[in-house]
C-alpha cells in the first residue's frame, strides 16, 4: 500500500485518509502543506481490492460513515471534513 509522506514541522502524527478527485479532500492537503505540517495520507481511490477493503475499514474504526477526508491525529482525535479552523487548532500548538 502507497501510503504518501509529506515533510514538514512535526505536530504529531497526521493521517489523511483522501479521494484524489474530492475537491474537499484536495482542500485538507492544501491546509496542511500551508501550516507547514508532516503528514501521511493515503488515496483510497487509488486502491484495490484486499488494500483498499483494509484501509475503509481502519477509516471505519474513526468515521463510520467512511467519508473523506478522514485525518487522525495522533490516532487519538479524528476530524471528519474540511473543517479548517478545526484543523488549524489541533496542528498549531
Amino acid at each position: 500500500m502507497e501510503v504518501e509522506h509529506v515533510a514538514g514541522k512535526n505536530a504529531g502524527h497526521a493521517m489523511l485518509y483522501a479521494l484524489s478527485t474530492c475537491p474537499w479532500c484536495q482542500k485538507t492537503k492544501r491546509l496542511l502543506n500551508e501550516l507547514g505540517v508532516e503528514y501521511y495520507y493515503i488515496d483510497v481511490d487509488y486502491l484495490d481490492g484486499d488494500e483498499k477493503a483494509k484501509v475503509i475499514e481502519d477509516v471505519k474504526k474513526w468515521n463510520p460513515a467512511c467519508s473523506f477526508p478522514t485525518l487522525v491525529l495522533d490516532d487519538k482525535k479524528c476530524i471528519v471534513g474540511f473543517k479548517e479552523d478545526e484543523i488549524r487548532k489541533a496542528l498549531t500548538r
